[in-house]
């Protein structure tokens, strides 16, 4: 069966304000067909050519890759940002699921009945009568209109994620007596305030544009560009966001708060984050150890400045390398170094040797760069440097990495460098950055056949 022709282009991209959201700019004669179809699948739109999918339960990749499927099957052209392509390929898991145990399919279907119950009460389905604090989390009594469904009053527990039905009446009368029967001297009319995540949520559905800060001074405009060119972002939020969603990995507390200690339930690989240093100093050590008692086998730090996406990826394959117990391996030798670092070599990173001792590769636009120091073996030293910036010297952040760092990272750590990007807050005038999104190749998991390449507009 041949796909049919669609004169309509859907680029899905990250959202500049959100973490996980992905924003679709539609263009085309034919756009208004990818419009509908999004509109149809919970996107919520901004203009005729932007709609934007932000849901409270972190699974818009999931979603998204859903929504691309469907658009190409309607003969429309899709094109998905590295970025996003990697979030679509990435399995969230949530260490505060109430059985941990649970495939992703499954701690999915919960969070998609959550999410359900959370578009009902924004839109107005499901009127919220009272609600109350119990323990550590909200419960709530509410109605369904006559008419969506007939009348259905039904009593909830949780929030965000985790929210959850658990009980239903025939009428408010009935639930609302037996809700004050529960929760009578902490009951409070009307519906609850707006979770955290819910607040966060309604923004991204509303604005590509980051709050104005609180001196009074708008943010300046986001731009697309290379993963080690952007913004920091919140290195402790990177750091919560990792332990939430890693359930074998423990957060650590010692006699300072000035730093946070991280490490994997065998207690051979361990992370710190130093809150209180200058963002130029090193703000992340992560280390391995043979056993829990044993000297480090290798260690890696970054600076405070060290970009969001590129401490993203590295936090990824920790947690991957971990789980797979590879996080041991001999020292790199020339030959490992120039696998490891091919994606750099195949993205056109410009490769040098200078004295025999030093390899490096350098971005085409000269403003990052990889250095190998073959003869820098010796344990407590490192061989890796990795940098962004006018100059190593002048360098907006640094990576270093010691001689047993795993091959596997390091590859990672390059294909990270090569191809993912991020977002950075550009002045509000000037030129623009360009990068090479446009180039990458459509991958969507589960997608076997697109559309036959179309000219360009």
């Amino acid at each position: 069966m041949t796909t049919p022709f669609t004169d309509a282009h859907a680029r899905l991209d990250a959202h500049p304000g959100h973490r996980s959201a992905v924003v679709a700019t539609i263009t085309g004669s034919q756009a208004h067909i990818a419009h509908v179809g999004l509109d149809a699948a919970g996107w919520t739109a901004l203009d005729r050519n932007t709609l934007v999918l932000a849901r409270i339960d972190r699974e818009e990749p999931y979603w998204a890759a859903d929504a691309a499927r469907e658009l190409l099957a309607a003969g429309i052209t899709v094109e998905i940002a590295p970025l996003v392509q990697a979030a679509m390929r990435r399995d969230w898991t949530w260490s505060e699921f109430p059985v941990p145990w649970s495939t992703w399919a499954q701690t999915r279907k919960v969070s998609e009945q959550a999410q359900t119950i959370y578009d009902d009460i924004r839109h107005g389905h499901l009127r919220i009568h009272a609600h109350a604090q119990h323990g550590h989390t909200t419960v709530a009594v509410g109605t369904y209109l006559a008419c969506f469904g007939g009348v259905k009053s039904v009593l909830l527990h949780g929030e965000n994620h985790l929210r959850k039905i658990t009980g239903t009446f025939d009428s408010p009368a009935q639930a609302l007596t037996e809700f004050e029967r529960c929760h009578g001297a902490a009951m409070l009319i009307g519906p609850p305030e707006p979770t955290e995540t819910e607040r966060a949520t309604a923004e991204a559905r509303t604005s590509l544009s980051r709050k104005t800060g609180e001196s009074g001074h708008a943010m300046r405009n986001p731009e697309t560009v290379p993963a080690y060119a952007a913004d920091a972002g919140d290195h402790n939020a990177l750091l919560d966001q990792f332990l939430d969603t890693h359930g074998q990995w423990q957060k650590w507390r010692t006699w300072s708060d000035d730093t946070t200690h991280a490490i994997h339930e065998d207690q051979t690989l361990r992370i710190e984050l130093a809150h209180e240093h200058p963002a130029h100093q090193t703000a992340w050590t992560v280390a391995a150890y043979e056993t829990p008692v044993s000297d480090r086998t290798w260690a890696l730090t970054a600076t405070g400045t060290t970009p969001a996406p590129v401490l993203e990826g590295l936090l990824t394959h920790l947690a991957i390398i971990a789980n797979a117990g590879a996080a041991e391996e001999g020292p790199v030798d020339e030959q490992a170094a120039t696998t490891a670092t091919e994606p750099l070599t195949e993205a056109g990173w410009k490769h040098t040797v200078e004295d025999g001792r030093w390899m490096r590769w350098t971005s085409p636009a000269g403003d990052a760069g990889v250095q190998f120091q073959a003869v820098t073996q010796q344990p407590g030293l490192h061989t890796w440097t990795v940098w962004a910036g006018p100059s190593l010297n002048r360098a907006t952040w640094i990576l270093t990495a010691s001689p047993s760092t795993p091959g596997s990272l390091l590859a990672d750590l390059s294909e990270t460098l090569a191809h993912v990007t991020g977002i950075r807050q550009a002045p509000a005038t000037g030129p623009r950055r360009k990068t090479g999104l446009g180039e990458s190749p459509l991958s969507i998991p589960g997608l076997n056949s697109v559309p036959a390449a179309r000219p360009t507009r």
